[in-house]
């Protein structure tokens, strides 16, 4: 008998799923976006960001985030979640590592992990918080040690290829099947390797140029600048008007690879730069020519003092104060610019944003973007409970939540119409527009070669190398992978 109502159960649990699968098929929004992504390095496919780095963008002050907005996505939430496949059992806890430090995403993903609970008693989503390097840091240390969290904060591309063949992650192709439609493709193959799934993106955009509209208008500036040569223009009416043009962050480097990066893309095209990370052959007119537009930037002194030890908050904390008027950043960048201000509110409406200038005689294209978000890579012990929370992540009234909080943009098809924020539909529509998006180098590639391009770039920055130089130390590097 006990045999009987355990197999009746199992059968009534699996009658439960499918109607809620046919359920989510039917209700999947379609749309007609299609990002074009392409892939470099050792694998088709996918900074991100952005991570890179996590995060997002806020107009409003970021802990001013309406209480009955997080407490709106926990109800939401929580109805939707009764489709979902854990509702009873013995206890199960799944780990989630993630680098949302400040609000509003860090309280929206308490939301969501506590709207799964109240629907799934028996699961415990133990949420582990840090800060981006710290994050990858820690992460490295515990893989060496084969202790792999269920879930954790990814930017696909070389660094979770090299994490899957040193077999830490789980392959979910078939997990996700049911529902992967739901999800744009070209943000969903950034988290594809091989043609195995190993990951779900969340957050979507592409890195672009955040600046101060009334410290622009104080230095005369009408509008934002269409090529490189008006931005370094414009860097020195700024210089003059008493304000750092520029803020990066020189002890985190990636910030300042981003600026570069369009440099190569602008000047040499996407073809070329493919073509240089395929080959392992940096010495190229793209990559010289990439780092003598940086020696001109240098040359007029934009950056604050000290940025050779500024760290990503730092930079961000700049433009939130008012203090700097210009940084090369995701579309993240307005949320932290917030929450590292003074205030905690940054500079509001006068925060504006700009696609990367196009550089004279350049044979890359305007519409050529830089670009990637914020995902999520599965474990490889992941349980069943792990995989259906991420699922819960993926859906429609989530996505929703997390556009509606200005943390992202998501990729969730039929969620474009909840960015309602002013700079993050600039963003959303120069995503759409990208004739490509060339994912974070230092994503990209592999670790060893991410390392690589950031170290010798940031000493371009910093003036300890020049543009030959540069180009050299990243084919070397190259050449000992």
């Amino acid at each position: 008998m006990e045999r009987r109502m355990a197999l009746l159960e199992t059968t009534a649990r699996a009658k439960r799923r499918n109607r809620c699968r046919s359920r989510a098929a039917e209700e999947a929004p379609i749309s007609e976006l299609t990002l074009a992504v392409r892939s470099v390095g050792r694998f088709r496919r996918h900074p991100l960001t952005t991570a890179r780095p996590t995060a997002s963008i806020k107009e409003k002050a970021v802990n001013l985030v309406p209480k009955r907005l997080v407490a709106g996505i926990a109800v939401i939430a929580l109805v939707a979640s009764a489709c979902s496949s854990s509702g009873s059992g013995s206890a199960v806890t799944v780990n989630w590592w993630h680098i949302s430090t400040t609000d509003p995403a860090k309280s929206v993903f308490q939301s969501i992990a506590d709207a799964y609970h109240t629907a799934h008693p028996n699961v415990t989503i133990k949420i582990t918080i840090l800060e981006n390097e710290a994050f990858k840091t820690k992460l490295a240390t515990e893989l060496q040690a084969g202790n792999v969290p269920d879930l954790f904060q990814s930017w696909g591309g070389g660094i979770m290829a090299a994490q899957a063949d040193a077999g830490m992650l789980k392959d979910i192709t078939s997990d996700v099947a049911s529902w992967k439609d739901t999800i744009n493709p070209g943000a969903l193959g950034i988290y594809a390797y091989k043609g195995k799934q190993y990951g779900v993106p969340w957050d979507m955009g592409m890195i672009g140029v955040w600046y101060n509209k009334a410290l622009f208008k104080t230095a005369g500036i009408s509008a934002p600048p269409a090529t490189w040569d008006d931005f370094l223009a414009d860097v020195g009416k700024l210089k003059t008007s008493g304000v750092t043009p520029l803020a990066i962050a020189g002890k985190d480097m990636w910030p300042s690879m981003h600026l570069w990066t369009y440099l190569v893309l602008r000047i040499g095209g996407k073809a070329t730069l493919d073509q240089m990370v395929q080959s392992k052959n940096w010495n190229t007119d793209a990559c010289t020519k990439a780092g003598a537009e940086v020696v001109k930037l240098n040359a007029l002194t934009p950056y604050q003092d000290g940025f050779e030890g500024a760290t990503y908050d730092n930079e961000a904390a700049l433009v939130g104060n008012g203090k700097a008027a210009m940084e090369v950043m995701g579309q993240w960048a307005p949320v932290v610019e917030a929450a590292d201000s003074t205030s905690k509110t940054g500079i509001g409406a006068d925060l504006g944003w700009f696609p990367f200038p196009t550089v004279t005689g350049g044979t890359g294209l305007a519409t050529d973007g830089v670009g990637g978000g914020n995902g999520v890579a599965v474990g490889k012990n992941a349980s069943p409970e792990a995989l259906d929370f991420l699922k819960f992540i993926s859906q429609t009234n989530n996505a929703n939540a997390i556009n509606a909080a200005n943390i992202g943009l998501s990729p969730v098809l039929g969620t474009e119409a909840t960015v309602t924020d002013a700079n993050l539909k600039l963003v959303l529509a120069g995503r759409a527009t990208a004739t490509n998006m060339q994912l974070y180098l230092d994503q990209a590639t592999s670790p060893a070669m991410g390392t690589a391009i950031n170290e010798a770039t940031i000493a371009l920055f910093d003036g300890k190398s020049d543009p030959a130089k540069v180009c050299k130390a990243i084919t070397d590097a190259a050449a000992a992978q």
